[in-house]
Order: structure tokens, then C-alpha cells, then sequence
């Protein structure tokens, strides 16, 4: 009887090993695929289809195993998704491409639990509570200080026009909420096939859920229907404004060098602006950062400069800018000392702040500048030196320094009568930010971007393809100025025209349609709000299934309670 009792426990044990080992290996190979869905080292443009498929395993997964099992999953299925599709964050430091996933990984420890609770007690209606749980997650885990809305799932759609044209309304939230409830369904069902052997048909999953399942098929067959209208109507509408563009792509990341590389780069930026100004632009254009050092330092405080080899590159800088036919947009780090405090720190050095700007130059000064309001978390921007110093102390010792932060949305103006706002570097993968700009009263996005340092194409890539949204949601047509890329213009729908060779130092001239009407879509106007309401809802959701749990755990208790007696 013992041996009897002992076989059957290292059969249970074989056979939970082995079902622990086939659940790692399926979340994975769903990792991967979900990575293959985005601009990545498998294809440089993505295989969006992938993102429609790539979740089942999952939501297979997470129904089969307990709740303990599913925290641990969410780590690692976030961890190794992340370590895949962003693998290019090794080029620029070693702790980015461990840190980035392992905060990534640590939300999706929250996102399985919350998977799992609906799979455990939302009976039939599991996949809808699943589908609604992710998209909250989506939309908390870019709003707080570390957000990065990179992975994304709505984002593997962007060559897919016509199934997105609907975020002008929802903004990326119902895309993401369409992609993941069949996936979740369809997992579900997995599942149960699997364990009887697949002899269990889908039909009758279907048929139980029949209406949510209809709704989700008027709901697709809605946003398609809708998506081909908008796109016949943009395709036909005429532009107010030509606004011809010279944007420089000097292909060399600003920061590196001192003095010797800021004078080569100003110099490579001078001669092909010359050659550009050659077919007539209204304006030119250059990247993030593209000229360093401050201008406004050495303009507003020349007594406070104690490098005369930066003081004469601006001044030189001036210069050129008076001699331009047309203004000038370009990023610029701009130092100030702080407000209301001494100019000078006890050690006797200036008491200066830094902002990560554009400055619109004319005329030789500068006529209006921008200060970055959405900073980098952690390389930018670190809030938490007194709760977390030994971190805070371990982003210095890794030469991370911080920028101020900027408040105003800032709307720039032409003499052509074009306005326009310039989010800079990853300020554009947040749609807020960019419908702030568009109701602050820009007809044109400009992004200002340095993802030189990168080194990939795919980085430079899944950084487009999310700004291609903002297109969409605001109908505002984008061009991206960049140092390596990825330059381009972005239609009010979403398209990528006359994309600059990434890497490459050249220019080019955009013929940019501007269009100037009042007239706000309904996300420029109330922004992410569909995001909140499917963030309370899955709160209602949480709370229902831990109110079920509960209620389960006291029915057990009694029926226990009763047999003992």
C-alpha cells in the first residue's frame, strides 16, 4: 500500500514538472512571436498579424496553472518579451537592457494575477474581464513616472491602416481591447481542449457566449467600415497650407565627443542646410539636440562662461542663423540659474538647470523656445533621490544627468501662418501629450528625436510606428525630424511617406499638407478617457472576483466545518 501510494506521488510530481516545463516553454514561444509582431531583428518592419495570435498560449497558460504559478509567469513572460523586443537597449547601456525589462516584468506580475482572478471566477465571462484587465494594464503602466509605452500591443497594427482609423475616437484603447478578448477566448477554450484531448469543439464555446461574441463582431466590422470611409475621405481632402520643409539628418549623437564632435556636427548641419536652402524650403529643420552647447547660456549669462572655445561655437551659431533666409528649428539644451535662489552652489560654481528645448530661430535670436514636458525616466529624470538613494547614486555613476522639467505646451508660428508644437525624442509615444499640442492650437506635429543611439533600425522603427497613432488620434499630419532616424512625414491617417535612409547624413524637402481647422476629433478633445473607463471597470472587475473568492473560500469553510461535525 505505501509503494502504491509512493508510485502515485512521483507520478504526480513527473507530471507537474512536466506541465511546468511545456507552460515555460509555450509562454516563450508566445514571447517571441509576440516580439516578431513589431519592428524588430526577425523583420525590420514587423509582422503585425502576429499581435492577433500571439496571446492564446497565454490566456491557455494562465487558465491551466494556479494563482501562485501565474505571478511567476507574468515575470517571465514579461521579462523575456521585453528582453526580446527591445534587445537594441543593450547598444546603449548594459543596466538599460536589464532594467527596462525587469520593470516591465514586474507589471505583468499584477496583469497575470489580475488575468487569473478573472479566469478563476468570471466563469463564462472570464475573457471579457481578461480583456478589459489589459487594457487598464496598457494604460497604467504608461502613466505613472516610469511608463514606457513601448510593446504596446495596438502598435503592431500601424501598416494596418484601416483596422485603426478608429483611435481618432479611442484613441489606441478599444484597438487593444478588439485584439485581446478572442485571444483571451480562444485561450480559454484551448485549454479545456487540450485537457480532454481535443475532442472538445469551439462551436459550443461560441454558442454559450453568443451575444459578447456578436458584439465583438459588429464592433470589428464596424471599425474596418469605419476605417475604409476615413480613409477615402483623407485621401480626398485638400490641404490649406503647402508648407515646404528642409529637414537635415546629420546622423551623429550630439552628446558624444565634447567640443570637437559639436563643432563637426554644426559644421556637417551648416554645409546641408546651405545645399538644402538651394530648393527654396520655408523652414529648416534639425533634431533633438542637433546643436550643442546652450545657446541661451552663453547669450543670457556671457560673464558666467568659462569655456571660450563653446562661447565662440555660438557665437558662430549666431552667426549662421542671421544669415538664413528662413528660420531655423532645432533642439538646443537650454541653461538657466534657478529662480529666486544665489547664482553660485557653495563650491563656488554656477547654479544652473538644464532643459532639454527647441529653440525656433530667427533673425539671428531666438524667437520661441519649448521645454520638454514628458522626460525619460531614469537617463532624464529620477524623482526619488531621497527615497531611493542608492539607486539615484547608481544612475550617476552611469553619467545619467537630469533635465528640468517643462510645464507648457508650447505652440510655435510661422510667417507662412502655420502652426505647430514639437514633442521631443519619445514625448510623441504619448497620446496626452501630443492632443495637449493640438488643443493648445497646432496644425502640425514636428517631432525632434535622437535615437542615434540605438544603433538599430528596428529601435528607430517601433519608435515611428508608435507616432504614426498620433497622427490618427489628433488628424494632424507629423513630420519627424531625427539624427539618424527614422525621418519621415505621417499622414492625418497614418501612412509613413518618403521615410529618409536611416543612418545615412543627408537632407530632404517635404511638401507638408497642413490643415488648419477648429474642428478637434474626439480624442484631441477628451484624450485618454475611454483608457480610465476600462480602468475602473476592471477595478469593478477585481473586486468582484476577490468579493467571489471570498464568498467561495467561506462556502468551503462551512461545508468543512459541517462534515466535521
Amino acid at each position: 500500500m505505501k509503494a502504491s501510494v509512493r508510485s502515485v506521488e512521483i507520478s504526480q510530481r513527473k507530471r507537474n514538472l512536466g506541465t511546468i516545463g511545456l507552460e515555460v516553454v509555450v509562454l516563450t514561444l508566445s514571447a517571441l512571436i509576440l516580439s516578431a509582431a513589431f519592428p524588430g531583428f526577425i523583420s525590420a518592419k514587423g509582422l503585425g498579424f502576429l499581435a492577433l495570435l500571439a496571446l492564446i498560449p497565454v490566456f491557455a497558460v494562465i487558465k491551466n496553472a494556479p494563482l501562485g504559478a501565474c505571478a511567476g509567469y507574468g515575470f517571465f513572460f514579461g521579462f523575456v518579451f521585453y528582453l526580446f523586443f527591445n534587445y537594441w537597449l543593450a547598444t546603449f547601456h548594459a543596466l538599460a537592457i536589464i532594467l527596462v525589462p525587469f520593470i516591465k516584468a514586474s507589471e505583468m506580475v499584477l496583469l497575470f494575477l489580475a488575468l487569473k482572478l478573472c479566469s478563476r471566477y468570471l466563469g463564462r465571462a472570464d475573457y471579457l474581464g481578461q480583456a478589459v484587465c489589459w487594457v487598464a494594464y496598457a494604460y497604467l503602466s504608461q502613466s505613472w513616472f516610469a511608463g514606457y509605452p513601448y510593446g504596446t500591443i495596438a502598435y503592431a497594427l500601424y501598416n494596418y491602416r484601416v483596422l485603426v482609423q478608429i483611435a481618432d475616437f479611442s484613441g489606441i484603447w478599444l484597438i487593444i481591447f478588439l485584439m485581446v478578448l478572442p485571444q483571451a477566448l480562444v485561450g480559454s477554450w484551448l485549454r479545456d481542449a487540450y485537457n480532454d484531448r481535443f475532442t472538445l469543439s469551439i462551436l459550443p464555446y461560441l454558442k454559450a457566449r453568443l451575444v459578447p461574441v456578436a458584439l465583438w463582431g459588429a464592433a470589428v466590422l464596424f471599425a474596418v467600415v469605419y476605417g475604409i470611409i476615413r480613409l477615402s475621405q483623407w485621401s480626398a481632402a485638400e490641404p490649406d497650407i503647402i508648407w515646404r520643409v528642409a529637414v537635415v539628418q546629420h546622423n551623429a549623437d550630439s552628446w558624444k565627443g565634447g567640443y570637437t564632435t559639436y563643432k563637426r556636427n554644426f559644421n556637417n548641419l551648416r554645409k546641408m542646410t546651405y545645399e538644402a536652402l538651394l530648393e527654396n524650403p520655408d523652414i529648416v529643420i534639425w533634431s533633438e539636440t542637433a546643436f550643442v552647447p546652450s545657446v541661451a547660456w552663453h547669450t543670457n549669462y556671457p560673464s558666467a562662461d568659462d569655456y571660450y572655445d563653446t562661447a565662440g561655437l555660438v557665437e558662430e551659431f549666431v552667426e549662421f542663423g542671421k544669415s538664413l533666409p528662413v528660420p531655423l528649428l532645432t533642439g538646443n539644451p537650454e541653461g538657466v540659474l534657478k529662480e529666486g535662489e544665489d547664482p553660485y552652489n557653495e563650491d563656488g560654481s554656477w547654479n544652473r538647470v538644464d532643459y532639454n528645448t527647441v529653440i525656433f530661430f530667427e533673425d539671428g535670436q531666438i524667437k520661441q523656445t519649448y521645454r520638454k514636458q514628458h522626460l525619460v525616466p531614469f537617463t532624464e529624470h529620477f524623482p526619488y533621490e531621497k527615497q531611493l538613494p542608492w539607486l539615484y547614486n547608481l544612475l550617476l555613476a552611469n553619467d545619467y544627468n537630469w533635465w528640468e522639467t517643462g510645464t507648457e505646451s508650447v505652440v510655435f508660428e510661422s510667417e507662412q501662418g502655420v502652426k505647430f508644437s514639437t514633442p521631443i525624442c519619445f514625448e510623441d509615444v504619448f497620446g496626452d501629450v501630443n492632443a495637449n499640442f493640438v488643443k493648445a492650437g497646432a496644425d502640425l506635429i514636428l517631432n525632434m528625436t535622437n535615437d542615434s543611439w540605438s544603433g538599430s533600425v528596428a529601435a528607430e522603427m517601433q519608435h515611428a510606428a508608435i507616432a504614426t497613432f498620433r497622427s490618427i488620434e489628433n488628424r494632424r499630419t507629423t513630420v519627424r525630424s531625427t539624427n539618424s532616424g527614422i525621418s519621415c512625414m505621417i499622414t492625418p491617417t497614418g501612412e509613413i511617406m518618403d521615410m529618409m535612409t536611416p543612418f545615412k547624413m543627408y537632407w530632404h524637402i517635404y511638401d507638408v499638407p497642413v490643415y488648419t481647422s477648429d474642428e478637434h476629433t474626439f480624442y484631441t478633445e477628451h484624450g485618454d478617457i475611454l483608457a480610465k473607463v476600462f480602468t475602473w471597470m476592471a477595478w469593478v472587475v477585481l473586486a468582484l472576483c476577490v468579493g467571489l473568492g471570498v464568498r467561495q473560500a467561506f462556502i468551503r469553510r462551512r461545508k468543512k466545518n459541517d462534515g466535521e461535525d
